[in-house]
C-alpha cells in the first residue's frame, strides 16, 4: 500500500468558492475553454453553469415511463449529452439534446440489459467508456471489500459494444491516460486505483495497481494533470489526492469529522457499510465530493462535483490539468 503523505492546511474562507445554487446532486461535472461547467443534475437531466453562476437546465420525458437519474455525464460535439442512467433498477446510456429529447443510446452489451450505470466518458479515438459499478441490486449491497462485480463496457467508433473489463471492485470513474497508453480505473470498494494497458482494437491487457488507499478513502472522480499525475476524489472523507506516477500520494484537501470518518470505516471493515454511511456526511463545507475537472483558462481551476450539495466548489490548483476530449466543445 502507498502511505499518504500529510495534507497542506486549508483555509476554507480564502481557499474555496462556490458556484451554483440550485443544483441536484451534481455528481460530475465537466468544464469546457468558453468556461461554462456542466453538471449532472437529478431535476432529470444536465445543468449548465456559467462562470457569472447563471444555471440552465436542460432536461426531457425518458422513454418506457422512466425518470432521469444522470450520474456521469459527456458533453459531445453535437451539444448533446450522454447520461449515465443511475436508476433504482435501470440502468443504460442515454442522449439528451438541449432541445429536450432523451433517447437511448446503449441499453444492453453482450446479451445482457444494463444494470444501474455510473458514468460514461469520451476519448479522442472515437471510443466511449462505460462503467457500472456492480451488478447487485441494491448498489448498497456492494459497498464491501469483498464484492467485485463491476465492469467497464468500451463502445468502439462504429458502434460495437462489449466488455472489456470484469471483476472490479465497485467500479466509478474511469480516464484515458495523457500518453493513450492506459485507461486507469477507480475502485471506490476495491480502494485501488487500477490501470489496463489500452491497446489499439479497445481491448485491455492484464489489470494492474497504481496505488492502494487507505482508511477513510474510497476514490470516485478521476482527472489528470500535464505533469503525468492522476487527482482522485474521495467520497465520504472529502479528500483530494495526488496520486503521481509511481503511485506515491498526497491529500491536497480534506474536510471530514474525524468521529464520523471512524463509524464510516468501523462499518467499512466490518461489511456493515450501508447508504446512512454515504448520506450522512459530517463536514465543514464540502458535501461528498465525487468529481474534478480542471477549469479556467489555463485549467488552473479545480472544480469540485458534489453528491449531497446544490452547489460545485471551486479551488486554485498547483499544476494545470490536462485538456479533456470535450474542452472545445459547446
Amino acid at each position: 500500500m502507498n502511505s499518504q503523505k500529510p495534507s497542506i492546511p486549508v483555509n476554507w474562507e480564502t481557499q474555496l468558492s462556490s458556484l451554483g445554487s440550485n443544483l441536484i446532486r451534481p455528481e460530475c461535472v465537466l468544464a469546457t475553454r468558453s468556461g461554462a461547467l456542466y453538471t449532472a443534475d437529478w431535476r432529470g437531466g444536465v445543468a449548465q453553469v456559467l462562470p457569472d453562476g447563471t444555471e440552465t437546465l436542460f432536461t426531457g420525458t425518458m422513454p418506457d415511463g422512466l425518470t432521469a437519474r444522470p450520474n456521469g455525464i459527456a458533453l459531445m460535439a453535437d451539444g448533446s449529452f450522454l447520461m449515465a442512467q443511475l436508476g433504482e433498477s435501470d440502468g443504460g446510456v442515454y442522449r439528451l439534446t438541449r432541445e429536450g429529447q432523451i433517447t437511448p443510446w446503449l441499453r444492453e452489451v453482450d446479451g445482457m440489459d444494463l444494470p444501474p450505470t455510473n458514468y460514461v466518458v469520451q476519448d479522442a479515438a472515437g471510443r466511449t467508456w462505460i462503467t457500472v459499478s456492480t451488478r447487485l441490486t441494491p448498489r448498497a449491497a456492494a459497498y464491501r471489500s469483498d464484492v467485485a462485480n463491476g465492469f467497464v463496457v468500451c463502445v468502439s467508433a462504429n458502434g460495437h459494444a462489449r466488455i472489456v473489463a470484469d471483476g472490479l471492485g465497485y467500479t466509478n470513474e474511469v480516464a484515458v491516460h495523457p500518453s493513450g497508453r492506459w485507461l486507469y480505473v477507480n475502485e471506490t470498494f476495491g480502494r485501488r486505483l487500477s490501470r489496463f494497458p489500452l491497446l489499439a482494437d479497445g481491448s485491455l491487457g492484464t489489470c494492474e495497481t497504481v496505488t492502494e488507499f487507505g482508511a477513510g478513502t474510497f476514490p470516485d472522480g478521476l482527472a489528470f494533470d500535464e505533469e503525468g499525475s492522476a487527482w482522485i476524489v474521495s467520497i465520504v472523507s472529502n479528500r483530494l489526492i495526488r496520486v503521481a506516477q509511481d503511485g506515491s500520494q498526497q491529500i491536497y484537501l480534506e474536510d471530514n469529522e474525524h468521529g464520523h470518518l471512524a463509524w464510516v470505516e468501523q462499518a467499512f471493515q466490518s461489511q456493515s457499510m450501508g447508504r446512512p454511511h454515504l448520506d450522512a456526511i459530517q463536514s465543514q463545507r464540502l458535501r461528498n465530493i465525487s468529481s474534478i475537472a480542471f477549469a479556467g483558462p489555463e485549467r488552473r481551476t479545480g472544480v469540485l462535483g458534489c453528491l449531497l450539495g446544490n452547489r460545485l466548489e471551486t479551488l486554485s490548483m498547483p499544476v494545470a490539468g490536462v485538456a479533456p476530449f470535450h474542452w472545445n466543445f459547446a
